[in-house]
């Protein structure tokens, strides 16, 4: 049997006395170590300390990887002088070799062991949960994002159609982890998974098992403008040869560990194509999606609403809205339609995170060259819906000839392609500059 190193000997000391140390010289143990086979061992090991961790252990843990993984600031300096003094590739290889912290060699070797890939990334959704409170662990985020958007690329992942067949194991997750409409339990999958829908997911080979990202289909005769009956459980399944569009009606990211690495686009373009292939009387592909920062927006807007000239019917509408059941009397939700869908057209098209859209879902869909075509009155009627949306959900069109131009028109000039009613729409609410110019 190999003897034991001096750092080995220690970790058994400590093994007993401190999780997140011991833990800690795991890890500078794993990077000192040169052997393959006894690497992938301390690997093992090591991956095992770090899961076992509670929480104030974890939370030593992440700081010592800033502490103790980063960066030697010295090293860095003189890398960056020797560079900047003589510009080579040898002093750029030198400085791309002094900046990478030695915690990203760290996850590649833990990687090395059984179920790595699946551990590192829950170690980022569990650090992601903190990082607000704790800033410092920025560079934590940025090291393990990088690794995993390399191992998390496009030609890695695999995509699969998700039926009655697939093994249980994995509808399981597709109902724990449906973020946009709640899986009632296995009849309400069923019936999502019947002959008149369709549900792809992206895989990788590391997680083969867990879903990335999934989304769910409905082949229907014209756009939908309600999401209910896309729902019902006791709807007819009807023949989708006789289908001629495709509604996307659910999107959901199952891995918090792999926020900020897009899976979407690429999803929505393949499934399109999948489409296209197996029924080619399908001619739309749109979808059905929710807008979830329009009642948040509403009420952050009511000042400034309330500055502008027209804006009393429009406050008066809002003060109705804080009734739970407003929408539920029709004669008094027929005088507020017209003003609602105003303000959202407004928020859709002029509401602005940076140079983008402020709503996410618009922002994702814009960004992957979608058109923003129409907005549907009291589309999901559902308690969520009304506290989020005031029940509107809208029609994003995915055009196949248009989508790389409306993706560039956005991306280059951050300009929302839109339909001429939805322009209209948002030109009606008080909000919208054309008021100001009109009063000067």
């Amino acid at each position: 049997m190999k003897p034991l190193s001096f750092l080995q000997r220690i970790v058994q000391v400590l093994a007993r006395r401190d999780g997140a140390r011991k833990t800690v010289m795991l890890c500078h143990a794993l990077l000192s170590e040169r052997g393959e086979a006894s690497g992938a061992a301390l690997a093992r090991e090591t991956l095992a300390s770090l899961q076992g961790l509670d929480d104030r252990e974890r939370t030593a843990f992440f700081d010592a990887l800033v502490a103790d993984f980063s960066p030697d600031p010295e090293f860095v300096a003189q890398a960056s002088q020797a560079y900047l003094a003589a510009p080579t590739q040898s002093h750029l290889i030198g400085l791309q070799r002094a900046v990478e912290p030695p915690r990203q060699e760290l996850f590649r070797r833990l990687n090395m062991a059984p179920g790595g890939t699946a551990a590192l990334v829950e170690i980022r959704r569990r650090m992601l949960a903190d990082l607000k409170a704790k800033p410092e662990w920025a560079g934590i985020d940025a090291d393990l994002g990088h690794l995993l958007a390399s191992w998390f690329n496009r030609g890695f992942l695999v995509l699969q159609r998700i039926d009655w067949r697939t093994p249980a194991l994995v509808l399981e997750k597709l109902i724990e982890y449906e973020a946009v409409h709640e899986i009632e339990g296995w009849s309400d999958l069923r019936r999502r998974l019947q002959a008149d829908r369709r549900c792809f997911a992206f895989f990788h080979p590391a997680l083969p098992d867990e879903p990335l990202i999934f989304i769910e289909v409905a082949l229907t005769r014209g756009m939908s403008e309600r999401v209910r009956p896309l729902l019902d459980h006791d709807r007819p399944v009807s023949d989708p040869a006789d289908a001629d569009t495709a509604i996307f009606y659910s999107i959901t990211n199952c891995q918090d560990g792999l926020r900020g690495i897009s899976f979407g686009n690429f999803l929505i373009k393949q499934v399109v194509a999948e489409l296209s292939r197996e029924l080619p009387r399908l001619k739309t592909f749109a979808t059905l999606s929710p807008i979830p920062g329009f009642r948040a927006w509403l009420k952050d807007s009511a000042a400034d609403l309330a500055g502008t000239p027209g804006a009393a019917p429009y406050l008066e509408m809002l003060e109705r809205l804080k009734r739970p059941t407003w929408y539920k009397h029709k004669a008094i939700a027929d005088s507020m339609r017209p003003r609602l869908l105003a303000l959202c057209a407004y928020y859709l098209l002029h509401a602005k995170l940076a140079l983008g859209p402020l709503d996410p879902v618009a922002r994702f869909h814009l960004g992957n060259g979608a058109r923003l075509e129409r907005l549907n009155w009291l589309a999901d009627d559902s308690r969520h819906g009304i506290e989020q949306s005031a029940g509107m959900m809208a029609n994003y069109l995915y055009r196949l000839a248009e989508v790389e131009r409306n993706h560039e028109a956005f991306a280059n000039e951050h300009r929302i392609v839109a339909s001429g009613q939805l322009d209209r729409l948002a030109r009606e609410c008080p909000l919208h500059p054309s008021h100001a110019e009109a009063q000067r």
